[in-house]
Order: C-alpha cells, then structure tokens, then sequence
C-alpha cells in the first residue's frame, strides 16, 4: 500500500524538471517538454501497461480511504501556486534571453497543465466538501481557468460522447478545430448552467451568486496583481503559461473521447455512459503522472470515485500508447487520423 502511494508522488517530478532546467540555463529550459514528450513516452513502451484492479470491494474502500492518497493530490497545490508564482518572479527580474523566456514558460505551462489541471480535476471532482473543491479552483486560478471546475462536473460528466458535449471530439475533427469549439463552448456551458441555477433562485444572471461571474473578477484581480508586481514580462509570462496549460487540457479531452458517441433510444434518449465512451490506456508510468487519469471510462462510470481506486476494463478502447504520446499524434492530423480513425470505428461498429 505505501510503495503504491509513493509511487504516484512521481508527478511532483514535473515542476522539479523546470526549477532544474531553469538553473542549468540555456536551452536546458527545455528539459521539462523534452522529458514529458521524449522520455516519457519511450518509458511507457519499456515500462509496459497495469491492469490490476482492486481484488475486492473491501479493498477499493480502503483504497478511497487512505488519507496518504489524498495528501499528495493536496501538496500539488502549493508546490503549483509556488512554481506560477516563481517563474513570473524570474521571467520579470532575472536577465533571460527570449529562449530562456520560452522555454521557462513553456516549461511551466507544462507543468501546470499535466500536474496543476490534472489534480485540480480530481480535487473537483469531490463535491461533499469543501476544502478540495478550493485547492482546485487555486489551482485553476493559477490557470485562469476557473469555470472549468463547473463546466466538467456539472455540463462535461452530464453531456460527454453527444453532440451537445463540447468537449467531445467528432470524428474527423481535427483538435485544431475541437480547440475553440471547447473552450468557448466550455465556457458558455458554465456560463449557461450559473445563470440557469442562480436564476432558479430568483437572483439576475449578474451578481455575485453567479459563480463564473465572481471567478472572472478573481482572474483579472490576479493579472492586475501580476502586472502591478512583476511587469509587463511577468504579465506576459503568466498569461503564456496560461494558454499551453489550457492547450495541455483541451488536447487531452480531444484525445479521451474522439469519435465516441453514445446511440439514442426511440424516445430520443441517450444510451447510458459505459466503458465504451472514452478511450483508456492502461501504461503504469504515464497513470502515475496523472494520477491514473488515463483510466477515464471508470472515471465517467463512477465519476465520485477517487484516483487510486478506479479500474481498469478490458472492453474499454485502448489507446495504442499513453496520452504522453497521444498528444503529440494529436498535433499532425493526418497521422492522427490514420491512426485513430479505423480504431474509433471498430469500436462503434460502423464501416
């Protein structure tokens, strides 16, 4: 039980590569996108994939129970609020070249992405308190991407593998296509869902009951912060790392359910989520990464369930390799597509 705890302290590797890369200067600062995307990748295949699952329910309850699992996901958010925070103060005071620059930022964005968003979602996701829900949305803010801990619980979990999800990649979609399709769509979806439940209660769609209204003002609160104290370089540090964290999100989103769709009834219903709805890979590296995220149909099945405790399927869609990998396909479309394609519809039953 403790070797398996600590072996997903692994991910708090990610912001230790930018502080590394960051001190040995130069195109090191590259170190963290060369070590996500070269060796991570090239470990998946030498490493090898995990199907083990809990041996019994007993055992999964203990699992939820361990209060070392949960320990970790909460010190990613002071290590990932420090680091943002960190590397405005470098890229605004430190005499960096405009490599350096680009690569801290890159670097960082990275790292916010893979671990910051990554643990936020898990930390969203437990919604009977209150405590974890807020180091998501720190964590996010850090992002300035707030409303997506709305968004993915209340509109992603309700809508995932339709038509109506935007988060849903459609077949032959190209995730240069899918990329503002979700964000702005994500966006009006929390949007939709605050106005409609504030509205519910006889409060006007603009107030301060409206959650992604009140999420605004706290991100252009921090970038005034952030321009105040660290400059137009800080300013502009922080809104890049901003946007690859985001892009680091929605291109795994595009890689979780391409191409699946759940069928309708006669009455026009959608079938129940099952295995079949998101695309899994069951590598044991990249799942310790992210905290076994890549096991996404159980996530969607028991959407309550904690990280160390989800299951592996065998009738779920394997992905040919982890998401470190994934992503980067997902960046050529046509490789993608030839890859992709005849997998997603094998899986649907179409021709």
């Amino acid at each position: 039980m403790k070797k398996d705890i600590l072996s997903f302290a692994i991910a708090y590797t990610l912001p230790l590569t930018v502080v590394c890369g960051y001190l040995a200067g130069g195109l090191f600062n590259l170190l963290t996108p060369l070590y996500v995307f070269g060796l991570v990748p090239v470990l998946d295949l030498i490493i090898g994939i995990d199907r083990s699952n809990p041996s019994s329910s007993r055992a999964a309850k203990e699992l939820e129970q361990s209060i070392g699992y949960r320990l970790l996901t909460w010190g990613c958010c002071p290590v990932q609020v420090a680091v943002t925070v960190w590397g405005a103060y470098a890229a605004a005071y430190n005499p960096l070249s405009i490599t350096e620059a680009a690569g801290l930022t890159l670097s960082i964005g990275i790292s916010s992405g893979a671990m910051g968003i990554t643990v936020a979602h898990e930390l969203a996701h437990r919604v009977n308190n209150r405590f974890e829900p807020l180091l998501a949305r720190i964590m996010l803010a850090t992002c300035l991407y707030m409303h997506w801990s709305i968004e993915h619980v209340a509109g992603h979990h309700r809508t995932v593998a339709t038509p109506e999800d935007p988060a849903t990649a459609r077949l032959g979609e190209s995730f240069y296509k899918f990329w503002p399709r979700t964000v702005f769509g994500g966006f009006n979806s929390a949007w939709d869902f605050e106005v409609h439940r504030i509205q519910k209660r006889g409060r006007p769609a603009w107030s301060r009951h409206n959650r992604v209204a009140g999420y605004l003002v706290y991100q252009l609160a921090l970038l005034a912060g952030v321009a105040v104290i660290f400059g137009p370089g800080g300013l502009l540090y922080w809104l890049g790392q901003s946007v690859i964290a985001v892009g680091l999100l929605e291109v795994v989103n595009y890689v979780e359910h391409y191409g699946l769709m759940r069928s309708k009834d006669r009455d026009g219903r959608y079938e129940p989520i099952n295995p079949r709805h998101s695309w899994n890979s069951s590598n044991w590296l990249t799942n310790r990464y992210l905290f076994n995220l890549q096991r996404h149909s159980d996530h969607h099945f028991k959407p309550g369930v904690r990280y160390q405790a989800l299951q592996h399927f065998d009738e779920s869609p394997q992905l040919p390799t982890g998401y470190a990998g994934m992503l980067l396909l997902a960046l050529i479309p046509t490789l993608w597509y030839r890859v992709m394609d005849s997998r997603v519809r094998a899986v649907m039953g179409t021709s």
